[in-house]
């Protein structure tokens, strides 16, 4: 169902490995391009909700595993949208 979650961007933020500005900013370009596609080409709106709002809780997720990999305070574990182990801290 959403689409968002399979992008490039979400893999390269996953990856356990370093990433080139250019490619960030690329995957990021592509990122806005297929959100702007969803939003112009579905009309249930709230079909569009349910997929922005997933995204946005897969975006907490990654935030909350940067902030606990640079030694804040984190929960035990961090478990994504997709049901994937993200992080243990």
């Amino acid at each position: 169902m959403n689409n968002l979650l399979e992008t490039e961007l979400l893999n390269l933020l996953t990856e356990d490995r370093s990433v080139s500005n250019h490619e960030m900013k690329l995957a990021y370009g592509n990122f806005v391009t297929q959100v702007k596609a969803i939003i112009q080409s579905e009309v249930d709106f709230s079909k569009i909700f349910r997929i922005l709002n997933l995204t946005r809780i897969e975006f907490k997720v990654l935030q909350k595993q940067i902030l606990c990999e640079e030694g804040e305070k984190c929960a035990k574990k961090c478990i994504s949208t997709k049901g994937n182990l993200v992080s243990q801290c």
